[in-house]
């Protein structure tokens, strides 16, 4: 653990004392991001895929901008049933929506809704409705056609430093959500859905199955699910490693990775074909990996790394191309709040990958 990352963490405890939660909140981000940018120059650079420049002969271009100058993006869902695209705001936990056709986001969800002030993980599931997680508190769930707050779940009161981070939602309306500092994973059925309210029920631990980290460092982080709702997978950002989740029996194990690591991976998109996209922070990459039938293997594809992809730090598939998010976490932001100036704000659309 770096001295910055002691401090830090000092800091979050003292703001945890005190309960300020947005002052852990940017401390907690910050030891974590501090340890992959450790990563990121230690790691050796990813092979690029192509010979048509950094991004191959993938097209990376502006998919649309989100209004505001401090909004440090990080979350991102589509609603496949109107094409709608919606992105959370890490710095103030606005909600954009983002309709098709349309250059610029619209705010959806005000900073301050609800009481919350971060949004992290977003999923629109099979019946339209908008989740949202607040990586201090838990989660909420939102009508998309008015924005009325459908239930909200919380982490258990007197819980020590967390982090709700993503989410995914199973075929059967159940969601469960990664705690990038305790290593569980949580779970919201659709019969506590219907109920509106309650904490937050721990599904998995796993941090017994993880590799050995500093207390208090990021583990888990992005997480998806098969279409036939057999497992999920979740990624340890700082191991580099992928986990499978037996929604059947509960065991946990490790998934095969051939051709390269998941080091700072962050979000995560399973396509139906069992095409994995990532997309990896600080280093710039998004790759591609392609699972086994059944979920324990994985190989590596593609790799993409370009500078314009801004600190992405999630990615959702849709019909011809991929929208990642580019966060400039690193421009002023919870990266590094004390320099860097960021430019627009944008969703950038990746075609060919």
């Amino acid at each position: 653990m770096t001295r910055t990352t002691v401090e830090t963490m000092a800091t979050v405890e003292t703001a945890m004392k005190t309960n300020n939660k947005a002052a852990a909140k940017r401390s907690l981000l910050v030891a974590a991001l501090a340890g992959a940018l450790a990563l990121g120059a230690a790691a050796p650079a990813p092979a690029l895929a192509g010979a048509q420049g950094p991004a191959g002969d993938a097209r990376i271009s502006t998919a649309f901008s989100l209004p505001g100058a401090k909004v440090y993006p990080e979350g991102i869902a589509a609603d496949p049933r109107t094409r709608t695209v919606y992105v959370g705001s890490y710095a103030d936990g606005t909600v954009y929506r983002a309709r098709p056709g349309r250059a610029e986001a619209e705010v959806f969800l005000p900073s301050g809704t609800d009481g919350r002030h971060t949004a992290n993980g977003l999923r629109v599931d099979a019946l339209g409705r908008l989740w949202v997680t607040d990586s201090t508190a838990g989660v909420a769930v939102y009508d998309t056609a008015t924005g009325a707050r459908l239930a909200h779940f919380e982490v258990a009161a007197g819980t020590p430093a967390r982090f709700v981070n993503d989410l995914t939602v199973t075929p059967d309306g159940t969601a469960y959500l990664t705690d990038s500092i305790r290593g569980v994973i949580y779970r919201v059925t659709p019969r506590q859905l219907a109920a509106g309210s309650g904490v937050l029920t721990e599904a998995y631990d796993l941090t017994p199955a993880l590799r050995p980290r500093p207390a208090g460092a990021f583990s888990l982080n992005g997480i998806t699910s098969d279409r036939a709702g057999r497992y999920l997978l979740t990624v340890d950002m700082t191991a580099g490693e992928l986990y499978r989740v037996d929604l059947r029996t509960g065991a946990i194990r490790r998934v095969a990775l051939t051709g390269g690591d998941l080091k700072a991976a962050d979000g995560l998109d399973l396509a139906p074909d069992g095409t994995l996209r990532v997309a990896h922070n600080v280093t710039n990459t998004l790759t591609r990996w392609q699972l086994g039938a059944d979920g324990t293997r994985a190989r590596l594809t593609r790799t993409i790394t370009d500078p314009s992809l801004q600190i992405p730090t999630t990615l959702a598939h849709v019909p011809g191309r991929t929208l990642v998010v580019r966060s400039q976490f690193d421009k002023g932001g919870p990266m590094d709040p004390g320099t860097g100036t960021p430019t627009t704000f944008t969703v950038a659309s990746v075609r060919g990958f």
